[in-house]
């Protein structure tokens, strides 16, 4: 077992998939925890990685969904 939490690869596919909303949301059927309780913590590192590259000028592109993901977590 790895040290990331429960449902990680499961955040990092939906992380990348969020530029396309309906594959996005095929993840999150067919992956259970994001969005789950139990995920939440997967999420949110996730989501801070990711916005991490992008302050250093990588995955420009996902910006804008990404810190929307960003506020949603900030919601639960």
């Amino acid at each position: 077992m790895g040290t990331a939490p429960e449902g990680f690869d499961a955040a990092t596919l939906y992380a990348y998939s969020l530029l396309q909303p309906d594959t996005a949301a095929r993840v999150r059927t067919a992956f259970p925890v994001p969005g789950s309780p139990a995920g939440l913590a997967a999420e949110a590192t996730v989501c801070a990685q990711l916005l991490q590259t992008v302050a250093r000028g990588d995955n420009l592109v996902l910006e804008g969904p990404l810190q929307n993901w960003a506020e949603e977590l900030r919601r639960r």
